[in-house]
């Protein structure tokens, strides 16, 4: 593996030795000392022709744009156009468009494989709309679980989360302390509800609070604290992308990992670098290959 050395505000932020790395994750997933953290680049392991949804927020806006055109000056920003829609459209319109883009069956990714086969990871995050590790995780026999799905905060009566069990029912805060793996979809998702924080309107609330943690349920301050946590199929070029990992993951271990392949742009290492995340670099596809074998 060739090994590049970014220059950042503090020291290079790229693991030499990618093996012993991986060997020291794959012992602290197999000891449930890891919170796995999804992004959507998990499904850049599938082939378009067989990833009927978006692989990432570019594609995304793409679809958005397809349906209801956006101006030329914000067709490219996924927030932006999203915002448009629903002041031009009305919101259940903007909904019913993202049910349809991503209420779809996608085969699972290695990367989603994985996360439903280590030993019952106390915590999982994942930052995309669909409903892949969710499926995965009800034909699991060996744990019990449920999910907290973020919610758009102007369209909700004022909480900032909602708690479902594995058959889509709603259900309490209360109950997901008894849950072995709690499902986190600060973002929302497709099922059960089509929950989505996605617009303008979405973030401004929640980027008010996140700060101070209000959004952030209990249960997942709880359930990160001391825990290193594992970033895949996740970039953070964009300053949501970076406000979410940072919030998210706040007061837990001082040490975690991200499987980014490549070139990283400055705001990546600065951001990589600040706050103890070692790079490693290699394919998404080989990193996962190799934690599946050492878990």
């Amino acid at each position: 593996m060739t090994v590049t050395t970014l220059a950042t505000d503090s020291d290079s932020v790229t693991v030499p030795d990618a093996a012993a790395a991986l060997a020291d994750i794959a012992a602290a997933l197999a000891a449930r000392q890891v919170v796995p953290y999804l992004g959507p680049g998990a499904f850049a392991l599938l082939p378009p022709d067989r990833c009927p949804i978006p692989r990432n927020s570019a594609e995304l806006v793409q679809r958005l744009n397809a349906k209801v055109a956006a101006p030329g000056r914000i067709r490219s920003n996924l927030t932006a156009v999203a915002q448009f829609i629903e002041t031009r459209k009305h919101r259940k319109t903007l909904e019913t468009i993202l049910n349809e883009i991503f209420r779809q069956t996608v085969p699972a990714t290695p990367v989603h494989g994985l996360l439903a086969a280590v030993p019952a990871p106390p915590l999982v995050v994942d930052v995309w709309y669909d409903n892949v590790l969710d499926s995965l995780l009800s034909a699991a026999a060996d744990r019990t679980w449920g999910q907290i799905q973020g919610v758009s905060h102007p369209q909700s009566t004022g909480e900032w989360v909602r708690y479902y069990a594995p058959d889509g029912t709603e259900t309490t805060a209360e109950a997901a302390i008894g849950w072995d793996t709690v499902l986190y979809k600060p973002s929302g998702a497709v099922t059960p509800a089509g929950n989505y924080l996605i617009s303008d309107s979405d973030y401004v609330e929640i980027l008010t609070e996140i700060d101070i943690q209000t959004p952030i349920p209990a249960v997942v301050k709880d359930r990160r604290a001391g825990r290193h946590f594992l970033f895949l199929g996740c970039r953070f070029d964009h300053e949501i992308q970076r406000t979410f990992a940072r919030q998210i993951s706040k007061r837990s271990s001082d040490s975690h990992w991200a499987v980014i392949p490549g070139e990283l742009s400055k705001n990546e290492a600065r951001f990589l670098a600040l706050h103890g995340i070692k790079r490693i670099d290699m394919t998404l596809e080989d990193a996962v290959e190799a934690l599946r074998a050492g878990v």
